[in-house]
């Protein structure tokens, strides 16, 4: 694909029209400046999101934001709706890490106060957070326990004393998706997850104390009780080995599957299974438990966080307050107009935000550059199926990366731009380095400037805690 094979709406608008290809069902569309389209060109990620619009049962277009990037299947960055009962659920269009996702707390402390004890802070939250490839944590769940979480999600370990009521007011789904069922996942995946809720993991994945730099929109700030100098933490990361391994599991049985059903498609990343089938029933059952799991991960954490914040800053832990917790790999079932009409339909976010009207939006950065909080728009209903970004989106391999730069030499000159680095692994964290990412600066303009989430606050990095 080219540029000229591209039809340009607006100046972050582009339009790959369905004739392009034979098999496509509907067009794609693509959110980016001309700048970031040949970058995007540059992997196979729009050849990703049209073989994504071949899939049986899609509906409106296929859409791919602007940090999209080559990944499994879908690209990284994509969003497809399909028709409840004529259309597919793919593993693919979700993601092997199950409800990664991130979440913001506030404090009502402002920068000036702590800064001198930044580096205390980090080391509290290193020790506090278990993190790492295949890292588990003190809390070892029994089958029963960990059944529970599956089911009820955060709600589960707030009742086991890890947070508290009022934080499931600010989660996606308070938490908790309902269709979540233990028995669709496999004991592997059990396994894996049973020592991991708390626990950070490695790759992208950090927990990040940051600083309000810059306020867009004083209203909806004041409205989220964000204000300008404020310390806020941005913690991101998933389901860990569990929902990998849920993923796993129903890759290879919807591979099996698709014959049955008379689905072909142009890549076997993309296996998937019609969303009414038994076999597409379980894995939506599975996935919501693996979305489950990722919450009451995260509400670990934050108790985690506000211990470290009192041990280290002597300030009670209780004045993190969340501001929002919101997943970017999830199948969620929805009503979306439709070419006038309103259809119920399973859409598939991939490295990909919800941001309905209203709604907080989380964009992390990377790693030494600035994260962003939005607001949905109204647009996002009528453009995106209620999706944005949901980061700046890589544009180098980690292998790349790990060549490029020297994880050292890295933390070194973040230390002289005032950000204090903890990683257990130095390789890691050149693999994570600024250089291998998108500018988030342009990425959120452009879904700012086409109406789908507006800039309320910029948040700068002071404390990074990488796997």
């Amino acid at each position: 694909m080219q540029l000229s094979d591209l039809i340009k709406i607006e100046d972050y608008l582009w339009k790959i029209p369905k004739s392009f290809h034979g098999d496509m069902r509907t067009a794609a569309r693509v959110y980016a400046t001309e700048e970031m389209l040949e970058a995007i060109l540059g992997d196979r990620s729009l050849e990703q999101i049209i073989n994504v619009a071949t899939l049986p049962g899609i509906v409106g277009d296929a859409l791919a934001m602007p940090d999209v990037h080559e990944g499994y299947g879908f690209p990284v960055g994509g969003v497809a709706a399909f028709d409840v009962d004529k259309g597919i659920i793919s593993p693919g269009g979700i993601g092997y890490d199950i409800n990664c996702g991130v979440r913001m707390l506030r404090s009502s402390t402002n920068y000036e106060e702590i800064k001198d004890n930044l580096e205390s802070l980090g080391y509290a939250l290193f020790r506090e957070i278990p993190s790492g490839v295949g890292k588990g944590g003190a809390i070892r769940l029994s089958p029963e326990e960990l059944n529970k979480v599956l089911v009820d999600g955060a709600k589960q370990v707030v009742k086991m004393g890890f947070g508290t009521e009022e934080d499931l007011e600010f989660i996606e789904s308070n938490g908790r998706l309902e269709n979540a069922n233990p028995e669709h996942v496999s004991g592997r995946a059990k396994q894996r997850g049973s020592d991991q809720v708390g626990t950070l993991g490695a790759g992208n994945h950090f927990t990040e104390v940051q600083r309000v730099s810059r306020i867009f929109d004083q209203e909806e700030a004041k409205r989220l009780g964000i204000f300008e100098g404020q310390v806020t933490v941005l913690i991101h990361t998933g389901s860990r080995g569990l929902g990998h391994q849920i993923a796993t599991d129903y890759i290879r049985k919807m591979m099996k599957v698709m014959p049955k059903y008379g689905i072909s498609v142009p890549d076997r990343e993309l296996a998937c299974a019609p969303f009414s089938s038994p076999e597409g029933q379980e894995y939506f059952d599975a996935m919501a438990a693996g979305a489950n799991f990722a919450w009451a991960n995260r509400e670990v954490i934050t108790f985690h966080v506000r211990n470290a914040w009192t041990n280290a800053l002597g300030r009670g832990g209780d004045e993190l307050k969340l501001v929002y917790d919101v997943a970017h790999n999830l199948a969620k079932l929805e009503k979306h107009v439709v070419d006038g009409k309103e259809r119920d339909v399973v859409v598939h976010r991939k490295g990909a935000t919800r941001a309905f009207p209203n709604q907080p939006v989380l964009i992390p950065g990377s790693m030494g550059t600035a994260s962003y909080l939005l607001v949905g728009q109204e647009g996002s209903m009528q453009q995106s199926f209620g999706s944005t970004c949901h980061g700046a989106g890589r544009r180098m391999s980690r292998t790349k990366a790990r060549k490029a730069v020297s994880g050292y030499e890295l933390k070194q000159e973040l230390a002289k731009r005032g950000i204090t680095i903890m990683a257990g692994s130095i390789k890691g964290l050149a693999e994570e380095a600024p250089m291998a990412y998108k500018d988030v600066h342009n990425v959120v303009d452009v879904v700012h400037d086409a109406g789908i989430a507006k800039k309320v606050a910029e948040l700068k990095p002071v404390v990074v805690v990488k796997g």
